[in-house]
C-alpha cells in the first residue's frame, strides 16, 4: 500500500486542503490501514513539489482531526481515526445543539440549518 496523492495547481481548493481530503479519505477507506507510516514532511513536499509549511499545515490539521498521529522522531502514522473522528463529531453537534438552544431555536429550525451547513460542505 502507497500514498497516493495528486495536487492540482489550478484547483480553486487551496494544496494543504487537498492534501487533507486525500489523506483523510484513503485512511477512511482503509486504502491507508492504521499504522501506515506516512512520509516526512519534508519528503513529501519535495516529491509534490510543495512548500514543507504546506504539507505541514495539512498534516496538523490531520492529527487535530485524530487522522493521524505523529509519535516524535518516530514518524507520522495513520491513527484509528474512526473512534477519534465519531467522537469529535459528536462533540460539535453537542456544543451546536447547546449553542442553537441558547440563541432560542426550535429543534426545527437547529436541525435545518445544521442539514444546510453539511449539504454546503458535502457539495461544495
Amino acid at each position: 500500500m502507497t500514498l497516493k496523492i495528486a495536487v492540482d495547481p489550478e484547483s480553486g481548493t487551496a494544496p494543504y486542503e487537498q492534501l487533507r481530503t486525500q489523506i483523510s479519505e484513503q485512511a477512511r477507506s482503509g486504502a491507508l490501514p492504521v499504522g501506515y507510516k506516512l512520509p516526512t514532511v519534508r519528503g513529501l513536499a519535495e516529491e509534490l513539489g510543495l512548500a514543507a509549511n504546506t504539507v505541514a499545515k495539512a498534516y496538523r490539521t490531520l492529527e487535530a482531526d485524530g487522522v493521524i498521529e505523529t509519535r516524535g522522531r518516530n514518524g507520522t502514522f495513520i491513527a484509528a481515526a474512526g473512534d477519534t473522528a465519531d467522537r469529535n463529531a459528536a462533540t460539535a453537534a453537542r456544543d451546536y445543539a447547546q449553542h442553537a438552544h441558547r440563541l432560542g431555536l426550535s429543534r426545527a429550525r437547529a436541525l435545518e440549518l445544521a442539514q444546510d451547513a453539511v449539504r454546503a460542505v458535502y457539495t461544495g
